[in-house]
């Protein structure tokens, strides 16, 4: 071991909802181990602070968007960005994390080198200045997708005199009412844009290019709220957590093995929400339910937006842009003062920090994802990629636990390097399929190339099924003979060495 040790024996980056569940995990499972939170912004809160559109809202419920650890107690249970900032902000003050963050520090790039067991992580502060840190396990909390740039979906605007804002960067003093508004988006964003600005806006139009399936559900969980009542705080969440949990898990899988029994029950539900007339074909997709995620259409606002007439849904492809809106191929002309382009995500691998081995630059799209945690022969890091059918933090609070106790299993072994080694040997007899199996969801579609490799098979893979991955996750050793510990004194060959003793 080196004389000196690392600034952090654990730097967490990002404090969103990955970052600050990490440091709360490592307070209550790793206590002994030092750690910090490096936010970019000025700001906790992640994407729940960084978007402020009109209307933002989760779009999962709140007692599993929730922490294990931390009851959601409001009354809503589909919330707003301000009641989760809320949440998130009792808990690093009630918890003394917000003293181990340090704000407006963006980190840049990161190097491991094996001789040292250490991560060389470079951050560029909001005055331009560089510091610089050193820690024994990286954590990556930083989210999938690109803080800087949304995804362009190349539209020529040239022609439209109105104001163009896109969700990711909505301008403060945007005035909208009385406005005609387009919406250009199918999405989770889209149907949350369009009826809150339904509520002052002249008129809002949702354009898509195909239908998305929606859901309506109240936005307040009476099961929760009625649980809360009569039982303990910590006992009524975590019985109301298992129930979502598992109404999760079973809507998920009829979607997917009974795809006409699931939309059965949707249409249903559009029929109840609009009416029997309701137009189809604007909520009919081509895609079979779950192949995209449902959009949640919470107390069925935007159904009851289009009903007052303050809001309605037009299906075709853009012609092009015209002075006063967008002139579709059908030759229809959807009138707008103000366009706002809920065109979806650009992801990011790793928060675009430039991550290194030995000054080696690391391709993620080289390596295959282990347990849904870490990467393949790369030591000391771990990372949260939420689920695409469930809660973000249901992979957040697995991996944080997951991660505590390989931290703590590196503490009795004296060893500071941990690897998921995957040797050739094994690589050869692996089988793969895509990243994201046969979703369809174009954000996912458009990342395909930059994602690291996923096995059919567990440990290398990214799985979608959170009730397995928990039990694998708690229940398996840690030492399973694939997660390999050695110490930096045997010198800058431990990694080589470590594949050649799993040949």
């Amino acid at each position: 071991m080196l004389a000196t040790q690392p600034d952090f024996d654990v730097l967490i980056v990002g404090a969103g909802i990955s970052g600050i569940g990490m440091a709360a995990h490592m307070q209550m499972k790793a206590p002994g181990h030092s750690f910090a939170i490096v936010e970019r912004r000025e700001s906790l809160g992640g994407t729940w602070d960084l978007f402020r559109y009109p209307g933002i809202r989760s779009d999962s419920d709140m007692h599993t968007l929730g922490y294990d650890f931390e009851p959601w107690r409001h009354e809503k249970s589909i919330a707003d960005a301000p009641a989760i900032l809320d949440y998130l902000n009792r808990i690093v003050d009630e918890r003394g994390i917000r003293e181990h963050i340090r704000f407006g520090h963006k980190v840049t790039a990161a190097d491991f080198r094996e001789d040292e067991g250490r991560w060389h992580v470079e951050m560029e502060k909001e005055d331009g200045s560089r510091t610089h840190a050193t820690a024994n396990f990286l954590y990556l909390g930083s989210g999938y997708y690109d803080y800087d740039e949304p995804h362009d979906a190349g539209f020529d605007l040239g022609e439209f005199e109105g104001q163009v804002v896109h969700p990711q960067f909505w301008p403060e003093d945007l005035d909208y009412a009385d406005k005609k508004v387009l919406v250009i988006g199918s999405g989770a964003t889209a149907v949350t844009i369009v009826p809150a600005m339904a509520e002052t806006a002249a008129k809002v139009t949702m354009l898509q290019r195909t239908p998305t399936w929606m859901v309506s559900r109240p936005a307040k969980d009476w099961f929760a709220n009625t649980l809360r009542k009569i039982l303990p705080e910590k006992l009524a969440y975590a019985i109301t957590r298992a129930r979502n949990i598992w109404m999760q898990d079973v809507t998920f899988k009829v979607a997917r093995n009974k795809p006409e029994k699931a939309k059965k029950n949707l249409r249903k539900g559009l029929r109840k929400a609009l009416g029997p007339d309701y137009d189809k074909e604007a909520f009919d997709p081509p895609y079979n339910p779950w192949e995209q995620r449902l959009c949640l259409v919470p107390d069925g606002d935007m159904f009851e937006a289009m009903k007052a007439g303050k809001a309605d849904i037009v299906t075709g492809h853009i012609e092009g842009f015209e002075a006063g809106g967008v002139r579709l191929k059908s030759g229809e002309l959807v009138e707008a003062d103000i366009i706002v382009t809920a065109t979806g995500l650009k992801l990011a691998i790793a928060g675009k920090i430039d991550i290194s081995m030995n000054s080696e630059p690391v391709d993620f799209s080289k390596r295959f994802y282990y347990k849904g945690c870490m990467y393949s022969n790369l030591p000391n890091l771990a990372v949260v990629f939420g689920y695409i059918n469930a809660s973000w933090t249901l992979r957040a609070d697995i991996n944080s636990d997951y991660v505590c106790r390989v931290l703590n299993e590196m503490r009795e072994r004296g060893a500071d390097i941990v690897t998921p080694v995957l040797t050739p040997a094994m690589e050869a007899g692996i089988e793969e399929e895509d990243i994201f199996g046969d979703y369809s969801s174009g954000y996912l579609a458009r990342a395909r190339d930059i994602n690291p490799k996923n096995a059919t098979e567990y440990p290398w893979r990214l799985n979608q099924e959170y009730v397995v991955d928990r039990k694998r996750m708690a229940s398996d050793p840690v030492d399973d003979g694939i997660l390999t510990f050695a110490s930096s004194d045997t010198g800058a060959h431990a990694h080589e060495e470590q594949l050649e003793a799993a040949e």
